[in-house]
């Protein structure tokens, strides 16, 4: 794909870049966004209840459809895709200082991103945890349990309530991750925001964080966001078209 060159001088320029992605960057693998034209809230605004921790506590029926949505999650069977590997060439150019990511499907993992770059803000869905007496384990134990016919397998070892090791809406962030990712953000010479609304916060405060801090701000994204009006450049287009074109030396 060929960019405005000025788009990829930004880039090109910068030393110290965070890389905060949504979403987004996770539909050209198969994984359906929450608010784009076709995204899992914007066809069934009813299927947002699952990700609402009060209903989920406090609804059984809530907790069986969220099973089977795990269950059935299109995650499982997806794969990196040519936006997940830029970043991973980013951080091999030396030049990525924190990657912030919205999203709990793992890809940047699978796509070979460090450990230590990688700020999870809301946690993953590979992982279930205990909402009594906080064990976490793999997921795919208690989806093994879920296929056997449990509709809503409690804790093997205490009874609590299971649920994915994700933030739900109305759940406290870990305080830790928001440190990190508070800093990185302060401390970069480029915030680039990828497939993100920037509409949920914390995480979308870090592009004007960022900005206030003297970074660059750029937005790759394919719709209107909440912060476009600071970016220094807004790139719409597929993503995994557009990052690889954006970070190539």
């Amino acid at each position: 794909m060929r960019l405005h060159e000025s788009y990829h001088e930004l880039v090109a320029s910068a030393r110290r870049i965070t890389v905060l992605t949504g979403a987004g960057i996770s539909t050209d693998s198969g994984i359906p966004d929450f608010r784009g034209p076709q995204g899992v809230w914007t066809r069934d605004p009813a299927a947002e209840r699952t990700s609402r921790l009060d209903y989920y506590l406090t609804d059984p029926e809530v907790r069986r459809q969220a099973w089977q949505n795990r269950l059935h999650h299109p995650a499982w069977a997806a794969r990196p895709n040519a936006g997940h590997l830029a970043l991973v060439e980013l951080e091999r150019q030396g030049r990525l200082v924190a990657l912030l990511t919205q999203n709990i499907d793992e890809l940047h993992q699978k796509a070979g991103s460090g450990p230590d770059l990688l700020v999870e803000l809301h946690g993953s869905m590979r992982r279930v945890m205990c909402w009594s007496c906080g064990r976490r384990q793999p997921m795919e134990a208690a989806l093994e349990r879920v296929r056997r016919g449990e509709a809503d397998p409690p804790c093997a070892a205490c009874g609590g309530i299971l649920k994915s090791d994700t933030i739900s809406f109305g759940q406290a962030l870990d305080p830790a991750v928001l440190a990190r990712a508070e800093a990185a953000a302060r401390s970069c010479d480029l915030l680039l925001a990828v497939g993100t609304t920037l509409a949920v916060h914390p995480a979308a405060s870090y592009a004007p964080l960022a900005k206030a801090s003297g970074a660059a701000l750029v937005v790759v994204n394919g719709e209107p966001t909440a912060y476009d009006h600071l970016a220094d450049a807004v790139i719409r287009g597929p993503i995994s078209e557009v990052l690889p074109a954006l970070v190539a030396v």
